[in-house]
C-alpha cells in the first residue's frame, strides 16, 4: 500500500511539500506561515487509531473544513514514509484512514518510525514536536492524556504532560477523559510548570465529555482575545513550557455527554469488580463504554472535537492579530526615517551572536593573558545588512535559523526592531557564535566561528518563501548560506528578472556563486580586494600572487578583475579598507549607474572611487560591521532612487558609524545621521572617474 501511494503522489505531482530534512511542510502551510497568517495544528493518531473507517476520513476532512472557516490553515501533521508531514492533501488523509499497520506515534517512536520509513499518525506529543518545529503556536486535539488510575503505582503518565511541560505550544482540548486521574493529572502538569486555564465563564476543568470534572483550573479565559493574550505573554517569557487551553463540551451535548460520564463511571467500577489492572483497565474501559452507549459516544466525540477546532482557530486568529499589531514598522520605529519606502527587500543570510575581545596594546602577547575587554553583540553579515536597513527607514524580510537556545533568545529580544518573521529557531541546533580578537586600533587578529548551523538555510527551507522572493525589489544573500540555496535564489531571479545583491562575507565563500552560472543572473556584489580575486580564479582567470600597496596599483588592480564579472553583473562595489570603495558599472552622465537595469545591453563600462570618510583612530572600536553598513546603506539609498553620489555617501556615513560602535550595526544610525546634505561642516573628497576597457 505504501508503494502504491508513493505512485499516486507522483502521478498527481504533489511533490508541493517544502523539504526541511526530516520535516515536509505543505505549501498551503508555509505560505500562510510567512505571511504571518494564523495556522492551527492538527493531531492525526484519531484518524489512524481513534475512529474506525469512514468516520475517521470524514471527521477530518470536517475539522479541517471548520478551522477553514475561520479563516485559518489547518495543518494536519503525520508521518508518512519516514517523513514528519506538517500538512496534508487529500489524498494523504485518505491514505492515513485506510493504512493498515499504521504506528501510533509518539515522541518515543519518532526516531524508529523515520528511520524505518514507516507512516503513522501523531499523538499529542508528537504533533507539538512538529507543530512548535514549524513555528506553528496553537494546536487543537480532542483530550490529552494524563495520569492513570494508580499511576502514584505504576507510573503510567501520558507523554502529554511531560511534553507541555517542555515545549512551548498552545494546546486546546476538552480537558482529561475522566477514565484517568485527573486531579493527579492537574498537580503533574503544575509540576511541570504548565499553565492551565479553562475557556469560557466557568473556572471548572472539563473531563471529555463532561464540563465539570470536580476539579477547578487555576485561571480562567472568557474568550479568544484573552486567550490568545495568555498564549502571548506564556510565549514571550521564552520558557520552555506550553499552555493548556481547556474548552468545556458544547451545551448542546452536555446531556449525552453526562449518559457518557455515567456509562464511564459504571465501566470504572466494573474494572475494579474484575480486578482490572495496569495497562488492561484503559483499553477495557473504553469498550465497555462502547456497549453501554451502543455507539452514541462517536457523535459526541465528533461534535466535541469540532468544538475544539472552531474555538482553538478563534484563538489562533487573535492571536495572529496580536502578533501582526505589536510588529515593529518603520513608521514606529524610533530611528523615522526621512521618507518612507514602499519598495519590498528581502535578505537571505546568517544570524550571529559575536563576542569582540579587543586588545589594549598595539600587539598581542601569545601563550598569555593580554589586558583587554570583551564585550557581546549580535551579528552575522545577513542579519546586519537587514539591522543596517531597518535603521535607515526599510524593512526587509530577513531569512534565517537560529538554534532554540538562550542565544536566540538574545537575538530576538535584541531584533525587535526587525522583521524576523522569516527566522526559524531549530531544536537540537545551536546559534551561530563567533569570536574576534582585535587590536587597540580595531584590526582583526584572529577570529573563531561556530556557524554549522547557516548550512540548515536551505533551498527547501528559502523556498517557503517564494511569494516574498518573487514580489521583492532586492534580494541580498550573504555567503554564508548554501550554494544550492544561491543557486535556487538566482535562478528565480533569472526567470523573474530579480535583482539579487551578493555580499561574499569572506574569502573562502566568495566563490560559492562562481561554482556555476548562478553568478551571471545576480545583478550586484559587493566583495573587497581579495573576495574579488577569489572570484575571478574560481573563474578560471589570472589573479595576482601578492596584493598591489600603492593605491594606483590597487585601483588599477580593481578595475581588471571587475572587468569580466561586469559582462554580467550590474554593478560591482569593491570595498578598499581605508582607501574608501570602487564602484564599477555602466556608465551613465558622467558616473556608474547603480539604479536596477531594466534590460541586459551592450553598456560603456566606467568606476567611480570614493575615498574614505576620515575616522580618527581613537574612535575607532572594531571594524567587523562597517563593510556591512556600507552595503546596507547603498542598498537604502538604491531602492529610494538616489543617484550614486548620494547612495555611496550614505553607505560611508553608516560605515563610519559602525566603525565607532562595539555593535556591529551602530545602534544610533538613522536615515538622518546619514544624509549627507545635513552633514554640516564636512567636505567630501572629490570622487575620481575612470573608464572601464
Amino acid at each position: 500500500m505504501l508503494k502504491r501511494f508513493s505512485t499516486l503522489l507522483i502521478r498527481r505531482g504533489l511533490s508541493t511539500f517544502q523539504n526541511d530534512g526530516a520535516f515536509k511542510v505543505h505549501p498551503s502551510v508555509s505560505n500562510a506561515l510567512a505571511e504571518s497568517r494564523p495556522v492551527v495544528a492538527l493531531e492525526s493518531a484519531i484518524i489512524t487509531h481513534g475512529m474506525p473507517y469512514p468516520h475517521n476520513l470524514s471527521t477530518a476532512r470536517e475539522v479541517e473544513a471548520v478551522v477553514r472557516a475561520q479563516d485559518a490553515t489547518p495543518a494536519t501533521v503525520a508521518v508518512i514514509e519516514g517523513k514528519v508531514h506538517v500538512g496534508l492533501s487529500m489524498e494523504e488523509l485518505d491514505f492515513l484512514a485506510r493504512c493498515d499497520g499504521s504506528v501510533k506515534v509518539s515522541r518515543r517512536d519518532l526516531p524508529y518510525v523515520l528511520s524505518q520509513g514507516l507512516s503513522g499518525g501523531t499523538t499529542v506529543s508528537a504533533t507539538m514536536i512538529a507543530a512548535q518545529r514549524v513555528g506553528i503556536p496553537v494546536f487543537v486535539t480532542g483530550g490529552i492524556g494524563g495520569v492513570h488510575r494508580d499511576g502514584e503505582k505504576s507510573l503510567d503518565i501520558s507523554a502529554d504532560l511531560t511534553e507541555l511541560g517542555r515545549t512551548p505550544i498552545a494546546v486546546v482540548s476538552a480537558g482529561v477523559k475522566s477514565i484517568l486521574d485527573i486531579g493527579r493529572t492537574l498537580e503533574f502538569l503544575e509540576t511541570q510548570g504548565v499553565c492551565v486555564a479553562t475557556y469560557g465563564p466557568s473556572k471548572d476543568f472539563p473531563a471529555f465529555f463532561s464540563p465539570l470534572s470536580g476539579f477547578t483550573s487555576p485561571y480562567g479565559v472568557r474568550d479568544p482575545d484573552e486567550a490568545a493574550q495568555l498564549i502571548e505573554s506564556a510565549l514571550s517569557l521564552g520558557v520552555h513550557s506550553g499552555v493548556l487551553i481547556a474548552v468545556p463540551i458544547p451545551k448542546e451535548h452536555a446531556a449525552a455527554g453526562r449518559q457518557i460520564e455515567r456509562a464511564i463511571q459504571t465501566a470504572v467500577a466494573e474494572a475494579d469488580a474484575l480486578g482490572i489492572k495496569g495497562k488492561d483497565v484503559t483499553p477495557n474501559i473504553l469498550q465497555r463504554v462502547n456497549d453501554l452507549m451502543q455507539g452514541q459516544s462517536l457523535q459526541a466525540n465528533i461534535a466535541l472535537i469540532h468544538n475544539n477546532a472552531k474555538v482553538g482557530s478563534q484563538i489562533a486568529f487573535a492571536l495572529s492579530k496580536r502578533m501582526k499589531t505589536k510588529k515593529p514598522s518603520p513608521a514606529s520605529h524610533r530611528h523615522q526615517p526621512a521618507r518612507q519606502s514602499e519598495n519590498n527587500i528581502v535578505v537571505v543570510g546568517g544570524i550571529n551572536v559575536d563576542f569582540i575581545a579587543k586588545g589594549k596594546t598595539k600587539t598581542f602577547q601569545f601563550g598569555q593573558t593580554n589586558p583587554g575587554s570583551v564585550c557581546q553583540s549580535y551579528g552575522g553579515v545577513g542579519r546586519n545588512i537587514a539591522d543596517c536597513l531597518s535603521r535607515l527607514g526599510h524593512q526587509p524580510m530577513f531569512i534565517s535559523v537560529t538554534g532554540a537556545d538562550s542565544h536566540s533568545d538574545g537575538v530576538f529580544n535584541y531584533c525587535k526592531h526587525m522583521d524576523t518573521s522569516g527566522v526559524t529557531r531549530l531544536e537540537g541546533q545551536s546559534t551561530a557564535t563567533y569570536c574576534a580578537v582585535i587590536t587597540e586600533n580595531g584590526e582583526l587578529s584572529l577570529g573563531l566561528g561556530d556557524m554549522d548551523i547557516h548550512q540548515l538555510i536551505t533551498e527547501q527551507y528559502v523556498s517557503q518563501f517564494e511569494n516574498q522572493l518573487l514580489s521583492s525589489t532586492l534580494v541580498c544573500l550573504d555567503g554564508n548560506i548554501p550554494a544550492s540555496t544561491i543557486g535556487y535564489v538566482c535562478s528565480m531571479a533569472k526567470q523573474h528578472n530579480i535583482n539579487v545583491w551578493y555580499e561574499p562575507t569572506d574569502s573562502e565563500k566568495a566563490c560559492k556563486p562562481f561554482l556555476s552560472d548562478a553568478w551571471k543572473s545576480m545583478s550586484y556584489a559587493s566583495p573587497n580586494l581579495v573576495e574579488l580575486c577569489t572570484m575571478n580564479k574560481t573563474l578560471g582567470l589570472q589573479t595576482p600572487k601578492a596584493l598591489p600597496n600603492s593605491l594606483e596599483q590597487v585601483l588599477s588592480l580593481a578595475l581588471a578583475l571587475s572587468r569580466p564579472l561586469l559582462e554580467h553583473l550590474h554593478c560591482l562595489v569593491v570595498t578598499l579598507g581605508e582607501n574608501g570603495v570602487l564602484v564599477c558599472g555602466e556608465h551613465h552622465m558622467g558616473s556608474v549607474n547603480l539604479q536596477p537595469r531594466i534590460e541586459k545591453k551592450a553598456r560603456k563600462l566606467c568606476a567611480v572611487h570614493y575615498p574614505a570618510v576620515s575616522v580618527a583612530a581613537h574612535t575607532t572600536v572594531n571594524v567587523s560591521g562597517a563593510g556591512d553598513s556600507l552595503a546596507g546603506a547603498l542598498m537604502a539609498g538604491i531602492v529610494q532612487g538616489r543617484d550614486t553620489d548620494a547612495c555611496v555617501r550614505m553607505g560611508l556615513l553608516a560605515a563610519r558609524s559602525s566603525l565607532a560602535s562595539p555593535h556591529p550595526i551602530a545602534p544610533v544610525l538613522s536615515a538622518h545621521s546619514v544624509e549627507p546634505d545635513l552633514i554640516k561642516n564636512h567636505s567630501w573628497p572629490k570622487p575620481a572617474f575612470m573608464w572601464i576597457d
